[in-house]
């Protein structure tokens, strides 16, 4: 059997989380979700690029509620604040941890953990 974005049911009325958005398979999530009528907030790190995204969908789905808010998940002050303000907007009935970096230079988060492990792991086990 092969899977297509027709086999998503109707979302009307979820409220969904997409981090790691601006591009590729979280930007394609995205635009499925709000095409399916959920309310969809792009957690991204880059603000422009997310915003850009966004136009895009709006543009294929112009009655789409898609919103865009600033999420680094290699710092947790930033994951703690996303998740505040999320929790203040209501419940949560879809969340898809996609953002991730792969093969940074040798660094560390602003906590101190190294990049790949703090981002892909930490950042998401913190937000979740």
């Amino acid at each position: 059997m092969k899977w297509g974005e027709e086999m998503i049911e109707d979302q009307t009325g979820k409220s969904a989380i997409v981090t790691g958005c601006n591009t590729g398979i979280g930007y394609f999530m995205a635009r499925a979700l709000a095409s399916k009528g959920a309310s969809v907030t792009m957690a991204c790190r880059n603000s422009e690029k997310a915003e850009s995204a966004r136009q895009k969908i709006l543009g294929e789905f112009p009655r789409s509620d898609i919103s865009v808010s600033v999420l680094d998940l290699a710092d947790l002050r930033s994951i703690e604040g996303f998740a505040r303000r999320f929790s203040e907007s209501g419940g949560l009935d879809i969340l898809i941890n996609n953002a991730g970096v792969m093969i940074p230079p040798k660094s560390r988060t602003k906590d101190g953990f190294e990049l790949q492990f703090g981002t892909n792991h930490l950042g998401h086990f913190a937000l979740t």
